[in-house]
């Protein structure tokens, strides 16, 4: 979503070469392209089919399945944290499991404790806010083009795991509780990605707000289309169930990512600056 200007000179290129390099190293997130937003996509249906799959199919519960996704989400985040480049696999590891630990905060809430959907689309919604304040009054930006610091990095997946949540308690309310369906709940919210998308490559919108109203939205579009999927055809599904879905998309997402780390592997040896 940005674009740079040429350089007029092979020293300045050589220079710019240099620090494009520097940048990979240090920047712990991707660059956004398509099959950015196709990966994030299935990661969201993921996150939906997965954490049904666990609480109901496997039968540990909602409580159980939430302690122990978020354990294990605990600890790829920290081994996120502790690397100091961007890693394909262990990016999108985090985002899969963050997609499921926030639909499960959701269903709890929801399942567990009798917390309306309204309500809990409005808690998230008021902490996604609050994260994204704190963020730019600490840093001055929201960028994802620069997370370059832990205290950044904290702040990009606090904002995530909300978008996550956000996402559950909206798609919920709108498919469920105001009774729109699962289809025509994807097909509104795929509608809100195409005008998002529409404006920012048509008025040329701020990339930054673009990206995030996009990453938010690409949640509720995800989790409708598992519900819908996975869903009984009695509640409006077209009943695939979440074993055969959830497999599939993952050997989807696992074939994307193994691109990722060999495209990445590949600039690494373009982008290298040449031995002093």
């Amino acid at each position: 979503m940005t674009h740079s200007p040429e350089p007029t000179s092979s020293r300045e290129a050589s220079h710019l070469d240099r620090g494009a390099w520097t940048r990979t190293l240090l920047n712990k997130v991707p660059e956004v392209t398509i099959l950015f937003w196709v990966v994030k996509i299935l990661s969201t249906t993921v996150g939906e089919t997965a954490a049904d799959y666990l609480n109901e199919n496997v039968g540990l519960g909602l409580s159980a399945t939430t302690a122990i996704m978020a354990l294990l989400l605990a600890i790829v985040l920290i081994v996120q944290f502790t690397v100091r480049r961007y890693i394909p696999a262990i990016y999108w590891l985090a985002v899969v499991l963050i997609s499921v630990v926030g639909t499960l905060f959701s269903d709890n809430l929801v399942d567990n404790l009798g917390v309306s959907l309204w309500t809990t689309t409005a808690i998230f919604g008021a902490g996604l806010v609050v994260s994204f304040v704190a963020w730019y009054r600490s840093e001055r930006t929201l960028s994802i083009h620069t997370i370059v610091t832990r205290r950044r990095e904290a702040f990009y997946w606090l904002a995530i795991l909300f978008t996550f949540a956000l996402g559950t308690s909206a798609g919920d309310l709108v498919a469920e509780k105001l009774a729109v369906g699962y289809f025509p709940s994807a097909l509104i919210f795929g509608g809100v990605i195409a005008a998002i998308t529409a404006i920012y490559y048509g008025f040329k919108a701020d990339a930054v707000l673009a990206f995030w109203a996009a990453y938010i939205v690409t949640r509720p579009f995800g989790a409708s289309m598992g519900d819908f999927l996975t869903a009984p055809t009695k509640d409006g599904g077209l009943g695939l169930g979440t074993n055969g879905t959830s497999a599939l998309f993952i050997a989807i997402i696992v074939a994307c990512v193994l691109w990722f780390t060999v495209k990445a592997r590949h600039e690494d040896r373009v982008l290298a600056p040449a031995p002093v």
